[in-house]
């Protein structure tokens, strides 16, 4: 074990950290980052300077930050535009569950109602009641409903925008206050197109005609013409759901960014790497904090507290990316497939499972010996880490991998049931 990692080497100095540090934050685009510029720069100079403790207590502010800074959505629109559906799908809630937001009932009162994350707690997702429910003008609706609290705006509907919500996203506009239109159902529009003009059906035409139909709206009422996102409520992964995140991810501040781009569901693959370029930042910084960065990995022994500490980093990952086994069995009751032949594709479940009497440092060192013939790790790239957190990056790896391979097989079961004969009777049903 020796050969490969060295536990006697020398700490960089500081230009190598600023060095390093440059190195990878310098490639992460500006819109993805996880930190503010001005803090960036801040830990930047503290390392140039020599001034360790400096560096540290920016970086432990600012990873307390990210943790704790509460997210607030706001979702408004009329009784029937789908906002119950969107809120659950944002939160990986079926419209079935527990503590879903209740779908089909008719909107009468002036009730705002609040719905925490499952996986994150300080992101809410609110639901308002439509601007023309409460009767109020556009600028006393938004006091009515706090409207300095939330970071942005979703004006919803599921035909088309009235003249009271073009008036709302005017003064949202006015009050600096970021609003983005989601056109929800418009997967109903598809199948009912497909159904009535099978011959001459033209999927992208049909889109490009309801976002003209929206745009001509916007300009009669001298509004500069914003984009629109035409979405499934039932298939996120369709239609314009991912093009929204990326607009949101870069309205939001640095921040925030984290947790909301953890929160997301895995729809596409592109969604599970943004997940996992934010939880690379997270350990990288949580590397350079502890004044790790700069070692080299070494595996002569692991106590029991690092165990439990990288079992509950591994298992958090799980939880993160859909790949713990209660996700697992949702997925195999969704598909109808037994939990194990899923587990049997994964590899991060057994990264810890004990085989023939293999110590863990042996089965840890298989998996960094494997990781390092794949990629060179970090020591290719000039990035050292602490044995602890350089396990915790290789797990995140693992779990990412893991989660998709789950992505693929989905894609599969849910090409399946579209070819099915019945495909377009159970989607009508949703």
């Amino acid at each position: 074990m020796g050969q490969v990692f060295s536990d006697t080497s020398k700490k960089e100095d500081n230009g190598g950290l600023v060095s390093s540090y440059n190195k990878y934050f310098k490639n992460i685009k500006s819109g993805s980052t996880i930190i503010s510029p001005k803090t960036s720069h801040s830990i930047e100079q503290h390392l140039k300077d020599g001034n360790i403790q400096g560096a540290t207590s920016a970086i432990r502010d600012a990873l307390k930050n990210i943790d704790n800074v509460p997210i607030n959505i706001a979702v408004t629109g009329e009784s029937g535009a789908g906002k119950s559906s969107f809120i659950n799908a944002l939160r990986e809630v079926g419209d079935d569950e527990k503590d879903a937001a209740e779908v089909g009932v008719i909107e009468t009162t002036m009730k705002i109602t609040s719905y925490k994350h499952p996986k994150f707690e300080n992101l809410i997702i609110w639901d308002l009641p439509g601007v023309g429910t409460l009767k109020f003008p556009p600028k006393e609706y938004l006091k009515k409903v706090e409207f300095q609290k939330y970071d942005f705006f979703i004006i919803a509907s599921a035909t088309r925008f009235t003249e009271h919500e073009m008036e709302l996203a005017k003064v949202i506009t006015m009050m600096n206050k970021n609003y983005y239109f989601v056109r929800t159902k418009v997967d109903f529009d598809i199948d009912n197109e497909k159904k009535c003009k099978p011959r001459t059906f033209d999927r992208e035409k049909i889109l490009e005609q309801i976002r003209k139909s929206y745009e001509k709206t916007f300009e009669k009422n001298e509004i500069e013409k914003p984009q629109i996102f035409l979405i499934s409520n039932h298939n996120l992964s369709d239609y314009d759901f991912p093009s929204l995140v990326d607009i949101l991810i870069k309205d939001l501040p640095a921040q925030k960014r984290h947790n909301f781009m953890l929160s997301l569901p895995n729809i596409t693959e592109a969604a599970i790497q943004m997940k996992y370029n934010a939880s690379k930042q997270f350990i990288w910084l949580e590397a350079l904090k502890e004044g790790v960065l700069a070692t080299i990995p070494a595996l002569k022994s692991l106590s029991d507290s690092d165990v439990q500490k990288l079992e509950a980093s591994l298992n958090h990952f799980r939880v993160l990316f859909g790949v713990d086994d209660k996700s697992l069995e949702l997925i195999a009751k969704e598909y109808q497939v037994p939990v194990e032949k899923l587990k049997e594709k994964l590899i991060s479940h057994s990264l810890l499972t004990n085989k023939e009497n293999e110590t863990l440092g042996e089965k840890l060192f298989k998996c960094v010996e494997k990781f390092l013939s794949v990629s060179g790790g970090f020591v290719a790239t000039g990035l050292y880490f602490g044995k602890m957190f350089y396990f915790q990056s290789l797990f995140l790896d693992k779990v990412v991998e893991d989660a998709k391979v789950l992505l693929k097989e989905a894609y599969s079961k849910e090409s399946l049931k579209f070819n099915s004969p019945t495909a377009t009777d159970h989607d009508n049903m949703k």
